[in-house]
C-alpha cells in the first residue's frame, strides 16, 4: 500500500520533507517518493509552492513540469511522465519543508472533508477536460507579472486534490477559481495586476 494511502497526501509530504537529504530531491526523486503514479497526486504536490505569494524560483522550477503533466492528462495519457530535463530539476530541503507546511496549513482541512461525489468529473473523460483547464492555469503561472502564480496555483491544488479524492465539488471549485483568474488576467491585463500590487504594498506600508 502506498504512503499516500496510509497517511494521506499531506502526511506523505511531511514524511518526504523530513526524510529528504540536506541537498533536497530532484523532481524525479520527489515524484517517486510520493509512491503513487497519479496525475492528481503529483500536480497537487507541485502546485503547493506556486500557491505562496511573492515566492520566487521554486514556482518557476515546477511550472513547466506542471504544464507538461496537465497536457499529458488532457491528451488522455494513462500515467504521468516527466522528461529528463524536468525530472532533474532540484527542490532543496527548505523548499520541500515549505511545501509540506503549505499543504497542511491551506489544504489539510480540505483533504479531511473531501469525499467521492460527482464521480463523472474524476473519470477518464472528465480527467481529460480537467487537464485542459489545468494546462491553462499552469501557463498563466509563467506570465512574467506580479501575483500571477498564487491564484492559479491554489486553483490547481484544489482541482488536483479533487481528482485524487474523486470529489467533483472540489474539482469544480478549483476550475471555476482558475478560470475566473484567467478571465481577469485577459480582461484586466497588466495594469490591473500592478494596481493590485500597489494596493497590497499600501496596506503593508500603512500597517508599518
Amino acid at each position: 500500500m502506498s504512503t499516500t494511502e496510509n497517511r494521506g497526501l499531506i502526511g506523505a509530504l511531511q514524511d518526504i520533507a523530513r526524510d529528504a537529504p540536506d541537498d533536497g530531491l530532484t523532481l524525479g526523486e520527489f515524484t517517486d517518493a510520493l509512491g503513487e503514479r497519479a496525475f492528481g497526486v503529483i500536480l497537487f504536490a507541485l502546485a503547493l509552492p506556486v500557491c505562496i505569494p511573492f515566492l520566487y524560483v521554486i514556482p518557476q522550477i515546477v511550472a513547466l513540469p506542471m504544464l507538461a503533466l496537465a497536457a499529458q492528462m488532457a491528451a488522455g495519457r494513462g500515467e504521468p511522465w516527466l522528461p529528463r530535463n524536468f525530472a532533474g530539476r532540484r527542490i532543496d530541503k527548505p523548499g520541500l519543508e515549505r511545501m509540506a507546511r503549505t499543504g497542511k496549513r491551506w489544504f489539510g482541512w480540505l483533504e479531511r472533508l473531501a469525499r467521492p461525489r460527482l464521480l463523472f468529473l474524476s473519470g477518464a473523460s472528465g480527467e481529460r477536460v480537467v487537464g485542459f483547464f489545468l494546462a491553462a492555469f499552469c501557463t498563466s503561472v509563467l506570465v512574467p507579472l506580479p501575483l500571477t502564480n498564487t491564484n492559479p496555483g491554489i486553483a490547481t491544488a484544489i482541482a488536483s486534490l479533487g481528482l485524487l479524492t474523486r470529489d467533483g465539488i472540489l474539482i469544480l471549485f478549483g476550475l471555476l477559481m482558475g478560470t475566473a483568474w484567467i478571465l481577469l488576467l485577459v480582461i484586466g491585463g497588466p495594469a490591473l495586476l500592478y494596481a493590485m500590487v500597489d494596493f497590497v504594498r499600501g496596506l503593508v506600508n500603512g500597517a508599518g
